[in-house]
């Protein structure tokens, strides 16, 4: 993991195409600002978790649904 330093109004480049800036900083509380291609996702770390929890249990209803129906098909 790279840990870098950061105050107000400075930035991280990542790749040609992504900058990280710190907009304000508030007591505890860090905002920074996200400039991206719209093709690139960009999520709070626990919503994205949350994202590829539902997407895994989406995919086992699937599967099992698909299981369903071959066993429906063979009878």
């Amino acid at each position: 993991m790279l840990i870098l330093s950061r105050k107000k109004g400075e930035a991280i480049q990542i790749g040609t195409d992504i900058e990280i800036s710190v907009t304000a900083i508030q007591g505890d509380q860090v905002k920074i600002g996200i400039n991206a291609p719209k093709n690139v996702e960009v999520h709070r770390k626990e919503l994205w978790l949350e994202i590829q929890n539902e997407n895994t249990a989406a995919l086992k209803e699937v599967s099992d649904l698909s299981s369903i129906m071959k066993n429906t098909k063979k009878d």
